[in-house]
């Protein structure tokens, strides 16, 4: 082919891949394996943009990159195909979910293999496939069948858990369970029946049934994650959000808390998001004490501190308006005023609640707590900045040490003691603790804050009032959705002795439980979840099922690992298969996941480790978060007190002479930022109907521009299809490169795309003219030549190795321009450069490697070119002259020039003879290889 067609030569090549299987991959022990992975989409109806790419493109480099070096290199693309948004659609058009799904899923892989990614496509998985979610609810089973056992420091199966209980009971057990666990023997264990036995392990058990507050949605019938919580109402849809306690499976995520910490110190990933993570588990090191309450005995309030130091200092209790103590002991006086209180709390997420550090709101229960060291009484308060999920849900109040209870006390009017000597607010002021000794504080009277923590941990310990303890702000996992559009939980209930339901697993053998046909996709009439309107559907037509469906997460927390064997029906995927791949080597994501499936995935893999399925702690060694490709908006200017049916824009120049209002245009009838005024009034009707008139500067309509995040709201989505079909996708490859560094954001502009199309026809004519004829020939290359190749060589392979794959792309346009220059056609350096493009332009390449007379589809199997330091050592160096402290010129000298030769050829050069003026230099410095100074 000697004209260069994008259309032709892409549409053949992506063909050719398809046909040929050219990116199938199998376990090849003979070569060194390599995990490239990118966090796999969830197929929305509204396809890719330009945007979405960018992360797809890097990796796609990078694998293609470690190809030629010698790699086995496994690099997948599947689909997060449950979720909320087809549910939605399913509920307005009544068209089953995985109708919608695979229509979204088609559309996402006609598009992704336009922009020729090498994905084995073999190994494609779903999410909502039977077949992949029946290992999703194999590990749920699993988990379910599992206990966390911190002497050994990682999770083992029940029956190890069963059999301690029968030898000693579980006074000797040390493991993460549910609050009210009671102590047992090993005779009382024994003689219990079979049911309560059953009962027992669940308090233990790492996914179980507990009540949680939970973010209730009413208006999609459904519990929402934080995430999908924004100002107290659902992201989707705009419903109101409130705080509910529901019966919720759960997943103790807790059990894995240090070890979740730990690990961010053996991995490759930024260090902003590791910070993320260490904030979300939130280790402190303090001590949990229990308040009594007066007029109840038999009640106490337990609190954890991290500065169990100030305890003198107290003077309020905030418990959380969910804690269950605060219907027990708010007084008649008081009920109202709670009550109010409570129902305006459940309007507010728990991220706005712990987040609002201004607001001052709580309501008191007319109840006091006993302080256990000075039996002084102090007020119990509720309010919303205090959660039931985190830590106890108590807070004692030491307004002397904490700025937020400083505030409090003031806006109620509470007591402020101060408990350290000239200090006032020890958690604000320069590290005090170091300088002051306690004043008015029992047990600790004139100690150091050294001193004094121990001496109080043990004073509780002794009398059985408190404790020394590490906590974590972590807490454990919510894993229902009352949804329709999710994996099945893999759970039936059956009646104990006493009729009360107990949770039982299904066998292995029975998987998958597949979702069943409902005549909506809403909540019953009773409030159940959609599962409920399901006819006859019962495990073994006896026993009902669980409704609630696991969440999003849940799919994509372990999805790598079936990527590695993804058609195996026996094992989620084989041992051999595992211990080949083995883990992530390069994860490319954004960081809004950075608390939410990050973490999940790393729990689950470490658990699958725990019990033997999996080789290592950590899933992803090296993580790089791509930068958003934001975009870039148009404006047009309507003037203000316009006739509505006659409406006047004014060109963008000329605003400034006018009160306009601006209204986003669709950029993809702007070029040059100049509007298609005829496009224009055919597409938005609405504001520019026929009588609409436009005020224009030199015969044309300029739109205003502005930076935003690329969105349909914003008419400024571009379509990459859109442009693959004007420049090909080897152009958008490039371009989306050449925008700036990988992890950065930056605007999107299809203004400058010419650019880089230009490069790539720069880069055929190195091999076919004008006129279509060959230019190539088999000619031994100059050593400028090889010189510009092997700078380009070198330069290439440290960016890409340090992911800057922007300023590869500048190499690649510095050496053709170069090449262009020296006429170079040498077959030789074409085919080295031919393959050092191939990873950024796969398709051109493709053509061009076939043309030099390789066989068709070998690029891929080509080798990375070397570079040799020979080529890349200058032979000259330009050595700056500097005239009085300021460089005048620049001379050449070969690098074995003597200085005093070098001092000679300077001052007899023009330019510096003319800024001597006449003059003797008083001293001339000549520093080999860096400059030339004189000094007058």
């Amino acid at each position: 082919m000697s004209e260069y067609n994008h259309r032709v030569i892409e549409q053949k090549w992506q063909q050719f891949w398809d046909e040929q299987h050219t990116n199938r991959v199998v376990i090849d022990p003979s070569k060194p394996k390599y995990y490239v992975l990118d966090m796999f989409p969830y197929p929305s109806g509204a396809g890719l943009h330009v945007g979405h790419p960018l992360g797809y493109i890097a990796s796609d480099i990078y694998s293609r990159y470690k190809r030629l070096k010698g790699f086995n290199v496994l690099h997948p693309m599947g689909f997060d195909s449950f979720g909320l948004p087809a549910e939605q659609y399913a509920i307005q058009t009544g068209q089953h979910p995985a109708l919608t799904t695979e229509q979204n899923i088609t559309r996402y892989i006609e598009q992704l293999k336009n922009l020729g990614f090498s994905y084995d496509w073999s190994r494609e998985v779903r999410t909502s496939d039977p077949a992949y979610y029946k290992w999703t609810q194999w590990i749920f089973g699993e988990l379910f069948n599992s206990w966390y056992n911190n002497k050994t420091d990682r999770a083992e199966p029940i029956g190890t858990l069963t059999q301690e209980f029968g030898h000693r009971g579980n006074g000797r057990v040390d493991a993460p369970c549910d609050e009210d666990t009671p102590l047992f023997t090993a005779a009382e264990w024994k003689a219990m029946s079979a049911d309560e036995q059953y009962r027992m392990t669940l308090k233990y058990r790492l996914t179980y049934v507990a009540d949680a507050t939970v973010n209730w949605c009413a208006g999609l019938g459904s519990v929402l994650s934080n995430d999908e919580v924004k100002d107290g109402v659902s992201e989707r849809g705009g419903f109101p959000v409130e705080q509910k306690l529901m019966r919720q499976w759960m997943m103790r995520i807790t059990a894995y808390a240090q070890r979740l910490l730990d690990g961010l110190d053996t991995i490759d990933w930024t260090e902003s998001l590791k910070e993320q993570q260490r904030n979300w588990i939130g280790r402190s090191v303090g001590a949990m004490v229990k308040f009594g309450v007066e007029g109840y005995p038999d009640r106490t309030i337990e609190v954890f501190t991290t500065r169990v130091d100030t305890i003198y200092g107290v003077t309020f209790m905030v418990l959380a308006p969910e804690h269950e103590l605060v219907d027990q002991i708010t007084t008649e006086a008081q009920k109202a005023e709670i009550k109010d209180y409570i129902e305006s709390t459940k309007k507010r997420s728990e991220l706005d609640r712990v987040s609002d550090v201004k607001t001052v709101s709580g309501a008191f229960t007319g109840a006091y707590a006993i302080n256990p060291f000075n039996d002084q009484k102090v007020p119990i308060y509720i309010a919303d900045y205090v959660l039931a999920g985190y830590g106890t849900g108590a807070v004692m109040a030491v307004p002397s040490g904490d700025q937020r209870d400083w505030n409090f006390a003031t806006h109620f009017g509470l007591p402020i003691i101060p408990i350290l000597d000239g200090q006032q607010n020890i958690e604000t002021e320069a590290d005090p603790t170091k300088e002051g000794r306690y004043i008015n504080s029992g047990i600790i009277n004139s100690l150091s804050y050294a001193e004094a923590t121990p001496v109080l941990i043990q004073w509780m310990e002794e009398r059985n009032i408190g404790k020394g303890k590490v906590n974590y702000r972590l807490r454990d996992a919510v894993f229902s959705r009352q949804r329709y559009w999710g994996e099945p939980v893999p759970v039936y209930y059956k009646n104990d002795e006493n009729g009360q339901p107990l949770p039982y697993l299904m066998p292995e053998s029975e998987l998958p439980l597949e979702l069943p046909s409902v005549d909506k996709y809403l909540p019953t009439e009773t409030g159940e979840p959609p599962l409920g309107r399901a006819e006859d559907w019962k495990y073994h037509g006896k026993y009902d099922y669980e409704l609630s469906t696991m969440p999003g997460w849940a799919g994509s927390s372990w999805y790598w690992y079936r990527y590695m064997d993804a058609h195996n029906s026996h094992e989620f995927a084989s041992p051999e298969a595992i211990d080949y791949w083995r883990d992530v080597d390069l994860y490319l994501g954004g960081t809004e996941h950075a608390t939410g499936h990050l973490l999940y995935s790393r729990f689950w893999n470490k658990f699958l480790k725990d019990r033997g399925y999996v080789p290592e702690e950590e899933p992803f060694k090296k993580l790089i978060n791509q930068g958003m490709i934001q975009g870039r908006s148009s404006f047009v200017y309507r003037v203000k007190g316009d006739d509505y049916s006659k409406p006047v824009f004014v060109s963008a120049g000329l605003r400034a002479q006018y009160e306009v209002s601006a209204l986003h245009v669709d950029v993809n009838i702007v070029e040059n930022d100049v509007l298609d005024i005829e496009k224009f009034k055919a597409t938005r009707p609405d504001i520019a109907g026929e009588g609409a008139e436009f005020i224009l500067e030199e015969g044309r309509y300029l739109c205003g521009v502005e930076v935003e995040k690329m969105s349909k709201s914003k008419f400024n989505v571009v379509n990459p299809d859109d442009i693959v079909e004007r420049y090909g996708a080897d152009t958008l490859r490039l371009y989306e490169m050449f925008l700036g560094p990988l992890e950065q954001a930056k605007p999107w502009n299809t203004n400058g795309i010419d650019g880089t199309y230009r490069f790539i026809r720069k880069f055929w004519r190195l091999f076919y003219n004008d006129a279509g004829q060959w230019l190539v020939k088999d000619e031994v290359p100059t050593k400028e030549e090889l010189k510009v190749l092997h700078k380009t060589i070198k330069k290439v392979q440290e960016d890409i190795e340090s992911f800057s794959f922007n300023t590869a792309v500048s190499a690649f346009m510095v050496c053709v321009n170069e090449l262009g220059t020296l006429k170079c056609f040498k077959k030789s350096i074409l085919t080295e450069l031919v393959v050092l493009l191939s990873p950024y332009a796969p398709h051109i390449t493709e053509e061009l490697y076939a043309a030099l007379g390789n066989e068709p589809g070998t690029l891929t199997k080509a080798t990375f070119p070397v570079w040799q330091q020979e080529y890349v050592t200058d032979d000259v160096f330009e050595y700056p002259i500097q005239i009085n402290g300021k460089v005048r010129a620049t001379l050449s000298f070969a690098l074995d020039t003597p200085p005093a030769e070098v001092e000679k050829a300077v001052l007899a050069n023009e330019i510096v003879q003319k800024w001597l003026d006449g003059k003797a230099p008083k001293k001339v410095i000549v520093v080999p290889k860096r400059i030339v100074n004189v000094v007058l």
